[in-house]
């Protein structure tokens, strides 16, 4: 039986989580795989890897902390 709780992840990708919603405007509103790269990319704590961003991108869409509607990323409410 699997417990019940969230799966986390490692620390790096959810602050990239947090980076991606902090720069967000509107949760509701999509933004292409490459914004969400340039965002990653030029944000002082995130590491400076083009594959740390492809990286940290699939798994916060494996983990359902993102998700994807037409070729644009969304974010997940993890609160509700």
């Amino acid at each position: 039986m699997w417990p019940n709780e969230s799966r986390s992840l490692p620390g790096w990708i959810e602050d990239a989580y947090e980076i991606l919603v902090s720069q967000t405007a509107n949760r509701h509103e999509g933004f292409s795989h490459e914004r969400a790269h340039k965002l990653l990319l030029a944000h002082e704590e995130f590491p400076d890897e083009p594959a740390n961003v492809q990286y940290a991108i699939e798994h916060l869409l494996n983990y359902g902390w993102l998700y994807e509607v037409e070729d644009e990323l969304r974010i997940t409410d993890l609160e509700h």
